[in-house]
């Protein structure tokens, strides 16, 4: 089985059918700031096999103020020598609504290679992909980065336990829905120290990567940052791992961090 990596953390193929509540939920304060950095360590089972980065910056596009986040994933150490990747996911969206104006997805994994562009046009209801052309998409459709982004913004405090929030979301040629089931408060450990976080599970389909529905976790931080810091998710052939090692100009101090 061919696994690409980086997709992996986002592609999970949802499923719409649910017994919860799906809650409308208003953006808040923007919570990042230009210059955040994260990065994470990945692990296959009990093996490193390579680092992601998200990091963020303001520039200019189209004459607009955007925010630019780029997601990178290499493989490291032996991994590296056995199954080469490199994977870059850009999005550029709006600091006021979230919603991207332009996304870039650059795959590098052995010998497989994918690259598109993806311009949106909110307003009229489609995007614009160099791969598929013109591909119509309903409101505030979000990429598989900036989304990350938008759950930061919730007001993830207030939901109830098994609240779900839903999203749409354009990836690979497709449009997803995007559903996230809140599972309550919780206090983990990974290598760079112990966190206080908001524990959500992503609905995914079971038999193509996943085994049940609820194989795929993250933690995001129990403070005004609500950075992801763990993703973990379990898949046919074992289990990965993406633990946060280094947070970089935050916001706010990192106050989910237990001394």
């Amino acid at each position: 089985m061919k696994i690409k990596l980086t997709s992996l953390l986002w592609f999970a193929m949802i499923l719409p059918s649910f017994s919860q509540i799906i809650v409308e939920k208003t953006l808040g304060e923007r919570v990042f700031r230009s210059g955040e950095t994260l990065t994470f360590r990945i692990h296959y089972s009990f093996i490193t096999g390579g680092e992601a980065t998200i990091s963020t910056q303001e520039t200019m596009l189209n004459e607009k103020m955007v925010f630019h986040s780029k997601l990178m994933g290499k493989t490291s150490g032996l991994t590296d020598k056995i199954y080469k990747v490199r994977d870059i996911y850009e999005s550029f969206f709006d600091p006021d609504n979230n919603l991207p104006q332009k996304a870039i997805r650059n795959i590098s994994e052995g010998n497989y290679r994918y690259y598109d562009e993806v311009a949106y046009y909110h307003d009229e209801l489609y995007v614009e992909s160099q791969r598929k052309g013109k591909v119509n998409v309903p409101q505030r459709t979000l990429d598989m980065v900036s989304v990350l982004f938008y759950v930061r913004r919730l007001d993830l405090g207030s939901l109830a336990f098994n609240d779900v929030i839903s999203f749409n979301t354009y990836f690979s040629d497709e449009v997803f829905p995007f559903y996230i089931v809140y599972k309550g408060r919780e206090t983990i450990s990974i290598g760079s120290g112990k966190y206080k976080c908001l524990k959500f599970v992503p609905v995914v389909e079971p038999g193509r990567l996943f085994k049940k529905e609820d194989d795929m976790t993250i933690w995001f931080s129990d403070d005004n940052n609500k950075i992801p810091v763990s993703i973990k998710f379990d898949i046919l052939v074992g289990s990965f791992r993406c633990d946060l090692v280094r947070s970089e100009n935050l916001k706010y101090p990192l106050a989910a961090k237990i001394k």
